[in-house]
């Protein structure tokens, strides 16, 4: 099993208006690929810009073609601030 780890840039002014899209996507994809994600934060923000981070577990194959659509439909875009970079980690026991 793999993990996704996705962190980007938010904008302060833009932060209200993206946490309930994030939220709605999740519950979303909760439904539709039975994964369930969670966004954290950093603390604090430096020049006016949060690093947030999206979580899910676990993911099922093609998860990240449907995450891909999810974001688009939910328009995550328009408040982010660059590129969504993703991570995948896998157990360690998987990997030798």
């Amino acid at each position: 099993m793999v993990d996704l780890y996705i962190y980007y840039k938010v904008r302060d002014e833009h932060a209200a208006q993206l946490a309930p899209l994030v939220r709605a996507m999740q519950a979303g994809l909760a439904l539709q690929a039975d994964v369930t994600g969670t966004v954290k934060r950093r603390p604090g923000s430096l020049e006016g810009r949060q690093t947030w981070m999206e979580i899910y577990l676990a993911i099922p194959d093609g998860f990240d073609t449907a995450l891909a659509a999810a974001v688009r439909q939910a328009g995550l875009d328009q408040f982010t601030d660059g590129p969504r970079h993703t991570e995948v980690f896998m157990d360690i026991s998987t990997c030798a």
